[in-house]
């Protein structure tokens, strides 16, 4: 095998995606499933898609990117919608499945921020927020133009900033967080309350773009709690640039439009007015590309 091939892996409360990826960003062999909801399950998926993906050859190295919390120094992981996970020894459950080649662990947000700066839309921003909007919020910075993880591993957690103390309740314990209105279920949740009847994130996207007065509104509350989020971190980080994936993002205008809007009002000081704001151009293989980053050579 390529010395500069590595195993790449993220794991979101959503799916489990694997690949190999080459230096220049390749993707090989690419596979991914559900993330299934008990701990016994994930391990078989993860350990079925690892063996499949490496094949005979050991990879230089495994990249891995996980929902988070994260903990670099003990290699466990906490992700608050993998309940099944708390302070699992994630480095070592990939270890005992890719013996003998080191292991990077990064969080999602990060590594989705990494890709999007390696090969996406964030190419060539000095200061970047990476933002994954699905089964819940992630968020990942890139300053200077490399990835800050910060000491932890956790920063740019942009999901769990709050934003309205008096909103509703979060899944990390808080309340008014980002992730507590403007991830997809949460999205969905709040249309439900008003009459809204359809199943997912997916169709309320649908029925917002056909109109559907609820479905608007649940795109506009969403998005104002996230322009919050984008415009606190504006400040404190002066950014250049936002990229934004994740499943919900795929709801397209529908989601950014409303956001746009929000961010010319949220934003005030003139320097971090100059933050634009872009969709993913790597779709579902960004967190896939940056934890296989992580783990590559750097350049030079």
């Amino acid at each position: 095998m390529d010395q500069d091939v590595v195993l790449g892996v993220d794991i979101g409360g959503t799916k489990i995606s694997v690949g190999l990826i080459s230096v220049d960003g390749q993707v090989h062999r690419h596979v991914e499933t559900a993330t299934p909801a008990t701990e016994p399950l994930i391990t078989e998926a993860l350990r079925g898609l690892l063996t499949s993906v490496a094949g005979d050859a050991p990879p230089q190295a495994v990249g891995l990117a996980s929902a988070g919390p994260v903990d670099l120094v003990r290699g466990t992981v906490s992700p608050v919608n993998i309940p099944a996970w708390r302070d699992f020894p994630l480095i070592d459950l990939v270890g005992d499945i890719v013996p003998g080649v080191p292991v990077t662990l990064v969080g999602d947000g990060i590594a989705y921020a990494l890709g999007e700066h390696w090969l996406g839309a964030g190419r060539g921003a000095a200061s970047m927020l990476g933002i994954v909007v699905s089964t819940g919020i992630g968020g990942g910075l890139v300053l200077g133009g490399a990835a800050y993880p910060g000491p932890s591993g956790n920063a740019g957690h942009l999901g769990h900033v709050v934003v309205d103390p008096a909103g509703p309740p979060c899944s990390c314990g808080a309340a008014g967080c980002v992730e507590a209105f403007a991830s997809g279920p949460s999205m969905v949740r709040w249309a439900r309350g008003r009459g809204w009847t359809g199943p997912d994130a997916r169709a309320l996207a649908a029925d917002a773009a056909q109109g559907d007065t609820i479905a608007l509104a649940a795109f506009d509350q969403g998005t104002q709690a996230l322009a919050r989020g984008i415009a606190a971190t504006a400040a404190l980080c002066d950014l250049d640039r936002v990229v934004i994936g994740g499943g919900v993002s795929a709801a397209g205008e529908v989601l950014f439009a409303p956001l746009r809007r929000h961010l010319e009002h949220t934003i005030t000081l003139d320097y971090a007015r100059r933050v634009t704001v872009h969709p993913s151009t790597l779709g579902r293989h960004s967190g896939l590309l940056g934890a296989a980053r992580s783990a590559l050579p750097s350049p030079g």
